[in-house]
């Protein structure tokens, strides 16, 4: 513990002078991000006045958007600097570390988003501060929801807390994300917000990059590497260098695209689509912690068009129904409208006996399931089947340009996660459950739920099947479908 030090560069230095509410530190990678708020949380611990005990206590949560990447990346920086030797054990299964320091008790609560019953207790903890690490990867309702849980730590019959607030740490997003928005397209008042940028690791002239000399954290990353940003860069994109060592605003594929034939030059509109007259809309519902919905129309010869999109962000089914409701009056008076959602959407809730659907049809939105089950298999070959059709010359799916977060999550936000092993690249099983993902398995239901998985059972059940011409396998008769 006596060799390390921590000396924070000026960018940083800014961020722990800051006494907004929320506070926010964004820069490459190697900067020194993580860091700095381990520090911050350690240094308002230990700045919290006793209290009637003469014991000062606080709590914060430390909070990640995977338990992989919490024990990966978090856990192992916050032991780096507080290790267990001097501030005692780490509680790997409650996942706590309670330090008794200088006659401070802090105790710090790591948790993950991946677990429901775990976001639930988190949003129910009465806590002083909070640390969001890589925030680029948690929706922006949990991160509202910790506004209301800090400052509630020690109680004031105890005094009370001498700081509260949120800190935030994360690598660029892109620009539709509430982190671009918020600092920088509606900067928001600095009693409350705010937001500091790191120089990046490398700079750009005229294509080609370089070390930037006013970058942070250098003295220690030369330790390392003399060449630290340089050597990393080699063999990247220079999509990924911008992002991640020049610390600007992009979007980046992450890992292998669950739909590796969507090409967006080729399956995007410049335009936006409108929908077309006396056609059916056809709606795909995903569930969960973040609902969302693709909304496409499919014509006579096959070809679909991907016309809408609903995204949300820690929203209940039920005040998603009530957003779902809404844009279809505003926007599509008149349409005949089918609903197909996630198969797992007929399990009934543990609290209230209802499922989804159930509140979707008290809603007044008759969904349905898109299939008797939620076979991954059929599910992305529903899809795979459109963007591979090929038309009198025309693409079998287009997307309007409108969809921003389905034209993202088609490119590749909708991945497999490669996995952590040396040699030949290695991807998860299972798409990684991020932003992009719940309106990625939207558009899914919504081909599946539209005939294209029907199509697809009975074309591997009659191989002749594919040589007749295509037809919507459930055409709809006028009056059958739902009306806006």
């Amino acid at each position: 513990m006596a060799d390390k030090r921590y000396d924070a560069h000026p960018t940083l230095a800014k961020f722990h002078a800051s006494k907004a509410l929320y506070r926010g530190i964004m820069g490459p990678r190697g900067s020194g991000k993580s860091t700095a708020c381990s520090m911050e949380v350690m240094t308002r611990g230990l700045d919290q006045k006793p209290g009637p005990d003469n014991i000062a206590r606080s709590r914060f949560a430390v909070i990640r958007n995977t338990y992989r990447e919490l024990e990966d990346t978090t856990v192992k920086t916050w032991l780096y600097w507080f290790d267990e030797e001097h501030f005692g054990p780490l509680n790997r299964q409650s996942m706590t570390h309670k330090i008794r320091y200088k006659g401070a008790q802090i105790e710090i609560i790591f948790r993950a988003l991946d677990r429901p019953a775990d976001v639930k207790k988190l949003l129910s903890m009465e806590l002083t501060g909070a640390w969001v690490n890589e925030a680029r990867e948690i929706p922006f309702g949990i991160i509202q929801a910790l506004g209301d849980a800090v400052g509630r730590f020690p109680p004031p019959i105890d005094g009370g807390p001498t700081w509260h607030g949120v800190i935030m740490d994360t690598n660029p997003p892109d620009d539709s994300h509430w982190w671009y928005r918020l600092s920088e397209k509606e900067p928001q008042e600095k009693k409350y917000w705010q937001f500091f940028k790191q120089p990046g690791g490398l700079i750009e002239r005229e294509g080609e990059f370089f070390e930037n000399p006013d970058a942070e954290n250098l003295d220690n990353l030369h330790v390392i590497d003399p060449q630290y940003y340089l050597t990393r860069s080699k063999g990247k994109t220079k999509d990924h260098i911008r992002v991640y060592y020049c610390n600007q605003y992009g979007f980046l594929v992450e890992g292998r695209p669950v739909h590796e034939e969507y090409v967006d030059s080729t399956h995007a509109s410049h335009d936006i689509l409108e929908p077309i007259a006396n056609t059916t809309i056809i709606v795909g519902i995903d569930f969960g912690l973040t609902p969302a919905a693709a909304f496409g129309q499919v014509l006579p010869d096959g070809r679909w068009r991907v016309i809408d999109e609903l995204v949300t962000e820690r929203m209940g089914i039920a005040n998603f129904a009530d957003e779902l409701n809404r844009r279809i009056n505003r926007k599509y008076k008149g349409f005949e409208f089918e609903f197909y959602g996630d198969p797992a959407g007929t399990a009934e809730s543990q609290t209230d006996e209802k499922s989804p659907f159930d509140i979707l049809v008290a809603k007044g939105i008759p969904a349905e399931p898109a299939a008797a089950n939620n076979d991954p298999l059929i599910r992305r070959e529903s899809l795979y089947q459109p963007l591979t059709r090929v038309i009198d010359g025309k693409m079998g799916m287009i997307v309007s340009g409108a969809c921003v977060m389905i034209r993202k999550a088609l490119s590749g936000g909708y991945c497999y996660k490669k996995l952590a092993v040396v040699g030949e690249d290695r991807y998860h099983e299972k798409p990684d459950k991020n932003r992009y993902s719940h309106i990625g398995e939207a558009v899914e239901y919504m081909a599946l739920g539209g005939g294209e998985g029907e199509r697809l059972i009975e074309a591997k059940d009659d191989i002749e099947e594919e040589a007749t011409p295509w037809r919507h396998p459930r055409p709809a008769q006028a009056g059958q479908g739902w009306m806006a």
